[in-house]
């Protein structure tokens, strides 16, 4: 037994047998294959280097990874040599620190002024001690003017001291090509082939040519601490609220693999196809590919692939073992099912009371079934209860003292923000005037609205162009928008005001309404025009109003669509803010009574669809804690696949335009909910995900090996 434990520990993690070597009088023993250079670092020595990187094959450019080997004739660089059994290696003698500080030397020579300080460069440097050589050192630069207007990332060619890593990792990794070694002597430089901007070299902009410079020749135009590198450099990832891996699926997307991107999707969420229609995709906001032309239709690719669901999926989502536990959930918006999809999950007993006539809360009654249709979100509620999660409609909840007595052993409070915020102005109490969520509620559920003739809406969001499209639907001849800013601060989604403006909705901008007086058969609505000032608190600049530029407009209806507000009752006993939202938890979602737990737009006032669902995920891990659990709600449902480092070359890749969204024409929306936007056929899809720019791939590349900290830098 011994003596095979013993043999054991002389084989590599493949099984082959380990080498035994000497450096600097320490016996170490390598893997077959290994360098020098890599044995060494792995046994904690190091030896100087500048032009070796863990992921690119070794060339030996620097010179500063020499070493005596005995037996060996000259100076081989250990970045190059083959680990060999018995060999005995010297990385620190008086000849080679000399060496070192002169290569050091010409290496300086045409750098300008001091390195950065965080570069290898400037560490390598200080290591070798070049400065204790060359007192009073000054380099003599080229003076090659800096390249400043390229997307992402500068070029200060001056700093440039050829090690080639940028070029090696473009053409033999990533297999871009995008630039190379260009004039000869001392002439060269690392440039495009013949001088011609990025976009048209070929480059992708993954920029692991960037990520792998040792010196700060080439450097993000946006700097950022280390902390947050990986939020600067994934931002997809990043700003999803529910923390869905984004450049994963999109990756998977563009290789065709349709159900493992959609696997990943739920991974983090029950609503990929709520979503795939109604999300309001902040990391397309984010996405980088936006700074070379457009972002990538990220929400279309979700839809794309949530649409195509064969349930694979299913047959490995398995619940724990009940555990006699009791969750109640107060309404049934996004946030409350993503609670109880997870508590269930966890294995709780999970009801959802929700006081209307169906479940679904703000995704119901809300969003218009021209941009959500109620049987997408019907199925998908469908699956929530599939797994046991019971759903009580009609079920208004007054008291939470009343679920406590009914045996429940925790309360998450997700009824939303369902009323409407009033105008403030004279007058609006006159029936012809309604709110928006209450008009759009009462559409959802086939009631009278008594829209008619001209209707104006009062407000610039995402609501206020809901509310103007569902009203030329409903018997409106003509929809007009009053919004007091002008369109480039309007909070509504670009691409729901270019909907609203294609189907007849009409904008009147820096416009408000200050009183609202009724008229022989119509309402008149006295306004006033605007200009913008100085920005407010939301970073928007403040409207004001122009003294004596005042406009009375007609009308037959005015829907305000200015805010929503929380309907909290008083019984739940609940501490709220001024506002009324429950006072809550930022990451427990706790609330002020023992149990109670409260999310999404009761808590935050009007919000996203995703961020409910992240107060739910957020809530259904405190809930599962208090309730006994871990809160590990993540699921797995695909191992993480090996990355594919070779991009490939694509000389037209930087022009590649984001793919339209196809739509229904106007002739079938009229005096109907058709469902407006269509899908992506195949090849649409894979290729608007191939459009890309892979970030995550900078992230997976391995750091170049440090200098150790001296013990005046430890302290």
């Amino acid at each position: 037994m011994h003596k095979m434990q013993g043999l054991h520990q002389h084989l590599s993690s493949h099984g082959d047998k380990m080498i035994s070597l000497t450096i600097d009088d320490k016996k170490i023993e390598a893997e077959p294959g290994q360098t020098v250079l890599e044995a060494a670092l792995q046994a904690g020595i190091y030896i100087p280097n500048l032009c070796y990187c863990p992921d690119i094959p070794p060339i030996g450019a620097c010179r500063l990874c020499i070493v005596e080997i005995e037996g060996a004739k000259g100076l081989p660089a250990s970045c190059t040599t083959a680990a060999r059994e018995g060999m005995v290696v010297r990385t620190n003698t008086p000849r080679l620190l000399e060496l070192r500080r002169n290569i050091m030397w010409l290496t300086l020579s045409g750098y300008p002024g001091e390195p950065e300080k965080s570069s290898q460069l400037k560490k390598v440097a200080d290591y070798i001690g070049a400065k204790e050589l060359l007192p009073g050192f000054v380099s003599r630069p080229v003076n090659i003017p800096p390249i400043l207007n390229e997307p992402f990332f500068a070029r200060d060619l001056d700093k440039c001291i050829l090690c080639g890593r940028c070029v090696r990792m473009c053409g033999e990794v990533r297999k871009t090509g995008a630039i190379g070694l260009v004039n000869r002597g001392i002439k060269t430089i690392i440039g495009t082939g013949r001088g011609e901007p990025l976009k048209d070299s070929g480059c992708k902009f993954c920029l692991a040519c960037v990520e792998v410079c040792p010196s700060g020749a080439l450097y993000d135009k946006e700097r950022f601490e280390e902390k947050d590198r990986e939020k600067k450099l994934l931002p997809c990832v990043n700003t999803c609220p529910a923390g869905i891996n984004v450049a994963r699926y999109v990756r998977l997307i563009a290789a065709g693999k349709f159900q493992d991107a959609l696997e990943v999707i739920r991974e983090k969420v029950p609503f990929p196809l709520v979503l795939g229609y109604a999300c309001n995709h902040p990391c397309e906001e984010a996405c980088r590919r936006g700074q070379l032309n457009k972002p990538i239709s990220i929400k279309a690719l979700k839809r794309f692939v949530a649409e195509r669901d064969t349930r694979r999926w299913r047959s490995k989502l398995a619940a724990a073992p009940e555990t006699g536990k009791k969750a109640a959930i107060v309404g049934s918006g996004p946030g409350g099912l993503t609670a109880a999809w997870y508590l269930r999950l966890a294995g709780h007993s999970v009801t959802v009371f929700e006081a209307q006539s169906e479940p679904g809360g703000m995704l119901r009654s809300a969003i218009p079934a021209y941009r959500l249709p109620r049987k997408i979100l019907k199925g998908e509620i469908g699956e929530i209860e599939s797994i046991g999660v019971k759903i009580k409609t009609g079920a208004e909840i007054k008291s939470l003292d009343e679920l406590f007595k009914r045996g429940f052993d925790t309360v998450f409070v997700a009824t939303g923000a369902p009323a409407g915020t009033k105008m403030g102005v004279p007058g609006e109490e006159d029936p012809r005037v309604l709110d928006g969520i209450s008009f759009l509620n009462a559409v959802s559920y086939g009631k009278k609205t008594g829209i008619t003739g001209e209707v104006l809406i009062v407000g610039g969001g995402n609501v206020a162009m809901d509310v103007a499209r569902t009203a030329l639907r409903t018997g409106a001849k003509k929809a007009v928008i009053l919004y007091r800013r002008t369109r480039g601060e309007m909070p509504a989604l670009p691409e729901e005001v270019e909907e609203a403006l294609t189907e007849g909705v009409k904008i009147r901008f820096l416009t408000a309404p200050y009183a609202i007086s009724a008229g022989k058969n119509k309402l008149n609505v006295e306004c006033v025009r605007m200009k913008l000032g100085e920005p407010d608190s939301s970073g928007r600049r403040r409207p004001v109003p122009i003294e004596g530029n005042n406009i009375v407009i007609k009308a037959d209806r005015i829907i305000s669509a200015i805010g929503q507000k929380t309907a909290v009752p008083a019984e739940f006993a609940l501490a709220t803010d001024k506002k009324g939202n429950i006072q809550a938890d930022a990451e427990t979602m706790a609330c002020s009574r023992a149990g109670v737990f409260a999310g999404g737009d009761a808590v935050s006032g009007p919000a996203s669809i995703i961020e409910a669902i992240q107060a739910g995920r957020k809530a259904a891990v405190s809930m599962d804690k208090y309730l006994g659990g871990k809160g590990e709600i993540d699921r797995k449902f695909l191992p993480e696949e090996e990355a594919y480092t070779c991009l490939g070359r694509d000389a037209d890749f930087c022009y590649s335009e984001r793919a339209e969204i196809p739509v229904i024409p106007m002739a079938k929306r009229h005096n109907n909910f058709n469902l407006v936007e269509r899908s992506f056929d195949k090849k649409t899809a894979m290729a608007e995900a191939k459009r890309c720019l892979r970030c995550e791939l900078r992230l997976k590349i391995t750091k170049a090996p440090m200098p150790p900290l001296k013990q005046a830098e430890k302290c």
